[in-house]
């Protein structure tokens, strides 16, 4: 008789019923999957994060919605019912503390839900997994050290919680347009849709802009396109320290105009120094003082130039010299440099596609051209093919419309215009000023496509690539 008004109040109403299954059903799922929250251990599906994480918890709290509507809407019934109970009073109590209790249990499973759904959305396997569209951005911020162990949410959030519930309501216009299927393709960057957390909140964080940085070597190989693959190699001495202070050095200031969403067209720079009280307005070359009024502006920042400081894609020449000089692909197989860069820019119609002719269409050139490098280098090749392919798959998406070149890299200007996109003495005060395009300013060329650099030798340094 004590527990029959609990039963009376649970069931009766299917609505009511449905819930308490519902919250039945995601508690012991949430009890199944403790263990794994108690040890901190990661899921590496990230189709079962989204179950644990983000459909338990749904389930939880719609169970817990429908419990109390099914009773509201079952009141006259429950009234009814209790009415046969000889002591409604204490009936009453005993329900009074099962859901008190229940209420407290509850409370910590939602809460223990919450907070895992939460931190689970901030991961980089949510991000970059769960949601097919960014893939491109995940397959290149797997492969760019150190910002590679830095989760999307530090860079792409800012701090506190009007900058995460800011970040979850343009998730959430996201989700909508992933489910009707009327994203945008290729994706936008951060940059260009109006979602770019400012380098203060992010890049700032881990990195002191009045930080001196020491020059820094860099050697570059290349490889030609003649049979022998001939190897050359640029040494720079980068600048560093002077290149920051120039850009965003103490009173530095720098305010542009973009003519397009990507920002590689840029007008109009102005340039204010409050330390040496000089303010300068250069304007592009072809370009007018209205033309340039209705434009967006910005003021400078980190991720101007580093716009792709943890999502990097790779120019296909680029790709080859570096894979040939990390020894992926053997530069002792004729015209491999050319022939590689070939196979990588043609049009495939998907990954697979890509995967499937890349290496078979460099084993028939050697076939074809070079049957005795066919037959005595088959590993090379073979291993060749599979690097071309890895190449290809972490640079070009066709199904999203990835291709080379997508994503321009605005840090330097060989493979994109980068520094160029100012630095093009084209750029003029009304006094005639330009911005400088002197190669001095931010490197010290210490050696120019040199088989043998000798600094290389001085340094006793094995010339592979530092980036």
């Amino acid at each position: 008789m004590n527990k029959r008004p609990i039963l009376v109040l649970l069931t009766s109403h299917w609505i009511s019923m449905l819930g308490a299954t519902l919250v039945t059903l995601a508690g012991f799922s949430w009890l199944f999957v403790l263990p794994l929250n108690l040890r901190g251990a990661g899921v590496n599906n990230p189709y079962i994060g989204l179950l644990i994480f983000i459909a338990i918890p749904i389930v939880f709290f719609a169970g817990l919605i429908l419990i109390p509507i099914g009773i509201a809407l079952a009141k006259r019934k429950v009234t009814e019912n209790l009415k046969e109970v000889e002591d409604r009073r204490t009936a009453w109590r005993r329900a009074g503390i099962f859901f008190a209790v229940m209420t407290v249990a509850n409370v910590v499973i939602a809460s223990q839900l919450s907070y895992r759904a939460v931190e689970h959305m901030d991961t980089v396997q949510f991000c970059g997994q769960t949601c097919h569209v960014m893939k491109p951005e995940f397959t290149a911020h797997a492969t760019m050290p150190p910002h590679q162990a830095v989760a999307c949410a530090e860079c792409h959030i800012a701090p506190g919680a009007t900058g995460w519930l800011k970040a979850k309501m343009n998730g959430t216009s996201q989700l909508v347009a992933v489910v009707f299927n009327n994203y945008p393709r290729p994706i936008e960057s951060a940059m260009e849709s109006d979602k770019l957390v400012s380098s203060v909140e992010t890049c700032e964080q881990c990195h002191a802009r009045d930080r001196v940085i020491s020059p820094r070597l860099r050697v570059i190989p290349s490889y030609n396109d003649d049979q022998a693959n001939t190897r050359t190699t640029t040494v720079l001495l980068m600048r560093i320290a002077t290149i920051h202070a120039a850009h965003l050095g103490t009173g530095v200031s720098i305010r542009y105009s973009a003519a397009d969403k990507k920002r590689q067209t840029i007008p109009l720079v102005e340039y204010t120094n409050t330390q040496t009280g000089v303010s300068r307005s250069y304007l592009a070359s072809g370009s007018s003082a209205d033309s340039v009024r209705s434009l967006p502006t910005f003021e400078l920042q980190c991720v101007d130039c580093h716009n792709r400081a943890a999502h990097a894609f790779e120019a296909p020449g680029r790709a080859v010299n570096q894979a040939m000089a990390n020894g992926q692909i053997a530069p002792s197989l004729p015209f491999v440099k050319k022939e590689s860069v070939e196979l990588l820019k043609t049009s495939y119609p998907s990954g697979d596609e890509a995967a499937q002719k890349i290496p078979a269409a460099l084993i028939a050139f050697y076939l074809q051209k070079y049957p005795d490098a066919a037959a005595k280098q088959c590993a090379a090749i073979q291993t060749a093919g599979r690097t071309l392919t890895a190449i290809y798959q972490r640079n070009v998406f066709p199904d999203l419309k990835v291709a080379w070149g997508t994503y321009p890299n605005n840090l330097g200007h060989t493979d994109d215009p980068g520094c160029f996109r100012c630095h093009d003495e084209s750029h003029l005060t009304a006094d005639k000023k330009t911005i400088s395009q002197d190669c001095s300013l931010c490197h010290q060329p210490v050696a120019m496509d040199e088989a043998s650099p000798d600094i290389l030798k001085t340094l006793e340094l094995t010339p592979t690539p530092n980036h």
